[in-house]
């Protein structure tokens, strides 16, 4: 079965469109989202309806529950909270109520899928190096665990004292015999200065993982961020992918 997973959408419809028409070329079997379908972006409910569409799994990012729930915005930055506030006045009392249904982690067919962490998932605690990793390797059982919420494509293997990053479209063989956490990096707003979008797909009968990069129209989407009244800065952060 080959499975796209896709992650940190954040409200960015262009983009979207674009993995979506990667995702059909590459006839994958199933998608799977790891949540922050919404937030920073200027189409929520476009985007939030897409991914209820097409995806067998979707799960709760911190964003989804600050736009469903304003009351999770106190963490935020500035940006972070402008974003989340806008979107809970444009969301549907239903559409609200969606996002929070979405599950914190699953597992499916020997994969564990969590937003942030398998290591207390509902914290938000990011894995951005070598060290988050090993910490967080004894909280899933299965070879690998999906992630995203740091917004960069990485790879963590277990037993290395290194880690790889995985991106333009590099294809890696995983060993079954081994543990990854493999983040899948970010669809609406990559932050490892490529603004192209990231996602991954995955092969389980093969176990061969390739991450995703693609350009896309971000112009459009950085224009609909500023007429939306969004601060620039997050208009110009998708530019540059930071």
């Amino acid at each position: 079965m080959r499975i796209a997973i896709i992650s940190d959408i954040h409200s960015n419809l262009e983009a979207l469109q674009k993995s979506i028409s990667i995702i059909e070329e590459n006839k994958v079997d199933k998608i799977i989202c790891l949540g922050d379908v919404v937030g920073y972006g200027a189409n929520p409910k476009e985007c939030l309806k897409i991914i209820h569409e097409i995806s067998s799994f979707i799960l709760l990012g911190n964003h989804d529950q600050a736009a469903a729930d304003v009351r999770y915005t106190e963490s935020f930055t500035v940006y972070a909270n402008v974003a989340a506030r806008w979107t809970n006045k444009i969301l549907t009392e239903s559409e609200k109520e969606l996002l929070l249904s979405f599950p914190l982690s699953i597992e499916s067919d020997g994969i564990t899928y969590v937003h942030a962490s398998p290591y207390r998932p509902s914290e938000w605690n990011y894995i951005s190096n070598y060290e988050d990793a090993v910490s967080n390797f004894s909280y899933f059982n299965n070879n690998i665990c999906f992630v995203g919420h740091s917004h960069i494509p990485e790879i963590f293997m277990e037993d290395y004292n290194e880690y790889q990053l995985v991106r333009n479209s590099v294809k890696l063989k995983c060993m079954p015999d081994k543990k990854y956490i493999i983040n899948v990096g970010s669809v609406g707003q990559p932050r490892d200065r490529d603004w192209r979008l990231s996602f991954g797909i995955f092969d389980d009968k093969t176990y061969e993982y390739e991450n995703i990069r693609s350009e896309y129209d971000v112009q459009s989407a950085a224009k609909k961020i500023v007429d939306a009244g969004f601060p620039h800065y997050l208009a110009n952060r998708i530019l540059v992918g930071r």
